[in-house]
């Protein structure tokens, strides 16, 4: 399902007047499920959460800081619900046997990365993380989730689309009420532009702010002066066809798909015909290209993105401040 449009619309009124009382309702018991102790691993657990529904660049995020504790020779573990999979309890992920309809698009894309554990228990997951031998936790989503510690805590915002509206869940994309979650939090990356004034807005109760934007890939190169046809199932469709153009990949087609849908035959049917008649090759994400069969995974181009931050010693200065709460 597609979000509601007064959810991106500041000077929305009466949907979120309407739907207030509700909204009110969600907040509280956002505010009261807080007040739950979660469980402290033995090591240090990092949190790459946002405030509202649907995509911000999480997992892009947790892709960049595993890479860089890696680097460090530090045994890092992702944990993720495991969103649209039909895995649910703790579990470790198995490219091998899993498929995006068992664990998630998300989960596929970490476990190429590092190992990575699904379930809606984050406690858990981080057990069976550590008791295999995690030597570090990052989490993908979970910063509303109470069940485990997180000794840091990354509010990840998109800064095209900021905090939508500005209201709670059903008035708004919010999971909670953004004082309450900007005073959880140990920092806020804003990536991209602040094109809605969010770091104006809510100013007064920012913890410190990194900046980054995305890059797309070098995998795009090759298709320079290609006809390209392309589509994406994500939070934010145009975010990938603008990041296509800035990179000189002008598709003679864009197709937006709602996030984590998963393809059908009928969709994949379509999509071949509609390259064929235009003469055009399938360009799409990582995020997308893991919930196809392989056997239509090679009719496919993908191209990722990464993290460009703007003051290089952030990331490092974050997993320093990370790996000095406790002894890994």
């Amino acid at each position: 399902m597609r979000p509601p449009r007064f959810w991106s619309d500041p000077a929305a009124r009466v949907f979120p007047l309407l739907l207030s009382p509700v909204a009110t309702l969600v907040g509280a018991y956002a505010a009261n499920r807080q007040k739950r102790m979660g469980w402290k691993a033995p090591v240090p657990v990092l949190c790459c959460g946002n405030l509202t529904t649907g995509g911000t660049g999480k997992t892009t995020v947790v892709l960049d800081l595993v890479a860089r504790l890696k680097a460090r020779n530090i045994a890092v573990h992702a944990l993720t619900r495991g969103y649209g999979g039909r895995i649910k309890t703790a579990t470790q992920v198995d490219l091998a046997c899993h498929s995006a309809r068992d664990v998630g698009d998300e989960a596929l894309l970490l476990a190429q990365q590092c190992p990575t554990w699904v379930g809606g228990d984050r406690a858990a997951s981080a057990r069976a993380a550590v008791a295999a031998g995690a030597m570090c936790l990052i989490m993908d989503d979970g910063f509303q989730n109470p069940g485990l510690y997180k000794d840091v805590s990354l509010l990840v915002v998109d800064g095209v689309v900021g905090l939508g509206n500005g209201h709670v869940l059903p008035a708004g994309p919010l999971r909670e009420r953004p004082a309450n979650a900007l005073a959880r939090a140990s920092a806020v990356l804003l990536i991209g532009a602040d094109q809605t004034n969010f770091l104006t807005h809510y100013g007064a109760n920012m913890p410190a702010v990194l900046r980054a934007d995305l890059r797309t890939g070098d995998d795009v190169q090759a298709l320079r002066g290609q006809r390209c046809l392309a589509f994406a199932g994500l939070g934010r469709p145009s975010k990938f066809f603008e990041g296509l153009r800035q990179a000189g990949v002008k598709p003679v087609q864009c197709l937006a798909f709602p996030d984590h849908y998963f393809y059908k035959d009928r969709d994949m049917t379509h999509l071949a015909t509609l390259a064929q008649r235009a003469d055009a090759q399938l360009v799409t994400t990582p995020k997308d290209t893991v919930r196809f069969p392989s056997s239509f995974r090679k009719q496919l181009k993908t191209v990722g993105v990464g993290l460009v931050w703007q003051d290089a010693s952030a990331p490092e200065a974050l997993l320093d401040e990370l790996l000095s709460q406790r002894p890994a």
